[in-house]
């Protein structure tokens, strides 16, 4: 009897108290009160909201209930990482079929017109589930092809599904069907306006931040005037612009041949071109200034120029940095090329913006979602890259 009281004690010992609030509110609110999925006569009017119960056959709303409640119970206790990590990705993965299923089950027969769209339960669960993936994750402490690894696998997961067909039925994948040439079309405007500012926002900056850190009586003035344009609201900039790059286009020969003009891609690139020069700028003065100068005695003493010390030394060291510097630009301008769409220059702010027009939350979402798994992935791959030329292996590796 004594054992079993204190098997019992200890049991309660590896249960969190300050969880089982989160295990109450997930799966009382979550999964049964708040609405998972909203079934719509169209893209625009008003849904009626099903819950778990009401959304999915009897049996596969209680097999989701019991995986929901064991992950959350093994998420409270004291258990390995890896044990919560297997069970929280279990669980979205039972979200992702799920909410496939209901739109299948919910999506009356022979109406090419009604919309089932994943409701406040849905996400409230699919974030809960995200969040304890991640804190699994940092307890888990992967290198940077770990997380690289991650990160394919479940943009592989996420592409079989979308091929199966399960998700057919949802009110996003029946917005993207209608949509799917100008979808890409848009795709392709997003990423070159994000990955071409940056490239040429490296070009000039790199040189520039070089600049001010060998010259420090510039440093002062080339930063402050480049904090300036960051103050500068995105809208604001695209529409100075305009009229700069409308003359140009009129009055000098060649350039509207080239894409020059006041709207369109032209002013949206040179706009954020301009918003991520300080970022690069300033991480490759914040890299140089950072080298040893014990590295840089030693270059010296070994007679190298300072030509050489610059692209064998003080580059190599400072590259970590400046990686961080691309990595904020790239992820900034990922996002703010979808204020873009507004003067033409197109990418998936087009679909966000034809959705707040026609109040269709589905189209908002079609421009929202691949603008975040791109600036998320994007951030992924560049901290994996940082990591590795911060590692001691890879900068005794250097030229």
């Amino acid at each position: 009897m004594s054992a079993a009281i204190q098997g019992g004690r200890a049991g309660a010992a590896r249960f969190r108290p300050d969880r089982i609030g989160l295990v109450i509110s997930l799966v009382a609110l979550g999964g049964l009160c708040l609405p998972f999925a909203t079934v719509k006569p169209n893209r625009i009017l008003a849904g009626v909201a099903k819950t778990i119960l009401e959304a999915l056959p009897q049996t596969g709303s209680i097999l989701l209930l019991a995986v929901l409640f064991v992950a959350i119970t093994i998420a409270c206790l004291r258990s390995p990482a890896w044990l919560r990590l297997g069970a929280s990705v279990l669980v979205l993965l039972a979200l992702a079929g799920a909410i496939g299923v209901s739109g299948i089950v919910l999506t009356p027969s022979g109406n090419p017109y009604a919309r089932v769209a994943p409701a406040a339960g849905f996400w409230l669960l699919a974030f809960a589930m995200a969040l304890l993936t991640a804190d699994a994750l940092t307890r888990l402490r992967p290198g940077p092809f770990g997380r690289v690894a991650a990160l394919a696998a479940t943009a592989v997961v996420f592409g079989f599904i979308l091929k199966s067909g399960l998700w057919d039925n949802l009110s996003i994948l029946k917005e993207y069907a209608v949509r799917a040439d100008s979808f890409w079309a848009a795709a392709a405007a997003h990423v070159e306006l994000a990955l071409g500012s940056l490239v040429a926002a490296v070009a000039f900056g790199l040189p520039i931040g070089i600049l001010c850190h060998r010259v420090p009586k510039i440093r002062d003035a080339v930063l402050n005037a480049l904090n300036i344009v960051q103050t500068v609201p995105s809208i604001a900039l695209f529409g100075l612009l305009i009229a700069p790059l409308g003359w140009i286009a009129v009055h000098v020969p060649g350039a509207k041949a080239i894409g020059i003009q006041g709207i369109g891609m032209a002013p949206a690139f040179v706009a954020l071109f301009l918003y991520s020069l300080l970022p690069v700028v300033a991480n490759t003065v914040a890299g140089l200034a950072a080298v040893s100068p014990s590295a840089n005695d030693a270059a010296r003493g070994m007679g190298m120029t300072e030509r050489e010390r610059l692209f064998q030394v003080e580059l190599p060291l400072a590259l970590p940095v400046i990686i961080t510097g691309i990595r904020i630009v790239l992820v900034q301008n990922i996002g703010l090329a979808t204020i873009a769409a507004l003067i033409g220059g197109g990418g998936f702010g087009v679909f966000v913006f034809q959705g707040i027009g026609q109040t269709a939350i589905d189209l908002v979402l079609l421009g929202t979602v691949p603008t975040v798994a791109l600036a998320f992935a994007a951030a992924v791959i560049l901290d994996a890259v940082v990591e590795l030329l911060s590692t001691p292996s890879v900068r005794d590796s250097a030229p």
